[in-house]
């Protein structure tokens, strides 16, 4: 057998076999701590002391060596696509299996998924971490005002559990949502792309204030959106083909009435829009709710306690009509339409996305990739959490 051939494999069964083992790994360095803090109790019986001394000096050794082992595999692995081809070849049936099923029945958990992907990655990285809930040590992302509002959680968990069931503790919760987030698009009409793997899953959540503020906001201006973009290194074009994906999902009100609300010039936004908008929603202390999929780019409107916008996708021949209502005047948040009228390289680009649907979903695709690449900082503990929504042990 060739050399290389043979390192591979047994590089490959070597990570196998470092997976399988890594609740194992986690229980017995649980273990170790604990007796840690019992080996004191020796100095209080019929033992000698220079014995216990050494017993406690020897758990200590034993516990470090352990977390060093974890700590070094961490960020260790370069992704992709083929990552889980030999540990596990279903992965990618399994979880387009699960989203279809799930996307049939609540038809709403497709923005869902996209989204939690979107606010997964834009706080330390695409780590899975805004998966977990709080413990008494540890707060919860999900628990931060941005991330209130977010849903399909528990379809990150049926796809777990069956990954558990054909591949216990090999398929991270942060593969899972890239994966999911991937297959939500094109459930929903959108383009697909191959999705790089080998993430892993963070033991624990992102402070509350650094997720508030590493969140993009309803209300953000140009400006302040290319600074939050550019500190995950993704550019002016990047965030313009993402901010295709914000027409899937549900809006609050209170998100939007400074928009319909607030501008009184035609020059910022169409006056027909904004009266319709405001029958959905009576003034900027409402909490009603507007509701709208990846394919309603062109808006039909009903009034009374929402607002449905149906519509058309994007098409080679025809572009994006979420840009071309951004032209038009009507992007719903101040996020949306900031996008468009300052001149320059940035109307460009949304002048080029509402004629090319092409040219949009080629990027769009690119950098859903780009972003899904964005890596939890260095240093921090990670895993493949056996559930998603809590550390192992």
């Amino acid at each position: 057998m060739d050399a290389t051939v043979r390192a591979q494999e047994e590089g490959d069964t070597s990570r196998s076999l470092y997976k399988h083992m890594l609740p194992f790994i986690f229980s017995t360095l649980s273990s170790c701590l604990l007796l840690l803090r019992c080996a004191p109790i020796a100095l209080n019986t019929s033992q000698p002391i220079g014995m216990a001394s050494y017993g406690s000096a020897s758990w200590v050794t034993l516990a470090l060596l352990l977390f060093i082992t974890l700590a070094a595999t961490a960020n260790g692995d370069e992704l992709s696509a083929s990552y889980y081809e030999k540990t596990c070849p279903n992965v990618q049936h399994v979880v387009r299996s699960v989203m279809a099923s799930s996307v049939a029945a609540q038809p709403r958990m497709a923005p869902a998924v996209l989204r939690l992907f979107f606010h997964d990655c834009f706080i330390n990285g695409c780590d899975a971490s805004v998966l977990l809930d709080a413990t008494p040590f540890s707060p919860s992302e999900k628990d931060v005002k941005p991330n209130a509002s977010l849903t399909g959680y528990t379809v990150i968990d049926d796809i777990k559990s069956a990954l558990e069931h054909d591949c216990p503790a090999t398929v991270s919760c942060a593969d899972v949502i890239a994966l999911a987030s991937r297959d939500a698009v094109a459930l929903l009409g959108g383009p697909t792309w191959s999705v790089p793997l080998s993430r892993k899953d963070s033991r624990f959540a992102a402070n509350p204030e650094s997720t508030k503020k590493g969140l993009p906001s309803p209300h953000d201006n140009l400006g302040e959106l290319v600074a939050m973009f550019s500190r995950l290194n993704l550019d002016a074009r990047d965030m313009t083909a993402l901010s295709g994906a914000d027409t899937v999902g549900m809006a609050d009100c209170m998100h939007y009435s400074d928009r319909v609300y607030g501008a009184d010039r035609d020059e910022e936004i169409d006056p027909y829009f904004a009266q319709t908008m405001k029958q959905s929603c009576q003034g900027p202390s409402e909490a009603e709710n507007m509701c709208y999929t990846l394919r309603t780019f062109e808006p039909s409107f009903t009034t009374g306690h929402g607002a449905q916008l149906r519509g058309k996708p994007a098409s080679k021949h025809c572009g994006c009509p979420y840009y071309r209502n951004l032209i038009a005047r009507r992007g719903l948040l101040t996020s949306y339409q900031t996008l468009y009228g300052g001149g320059g390289p940035q109307d460009n680009l949304v002048e080029m996305y509402s004629a090319d649907g092409e040219a949009f979903a080629r990027d769009f695709a690119k950098t859903m990739v780009k972003m899904g690449n964005v890596p939890p900082p260095m240093g921090m503990p990670v895993e493949v959490r056996l559930k998603c929504s809590t550390a192992n042990y």
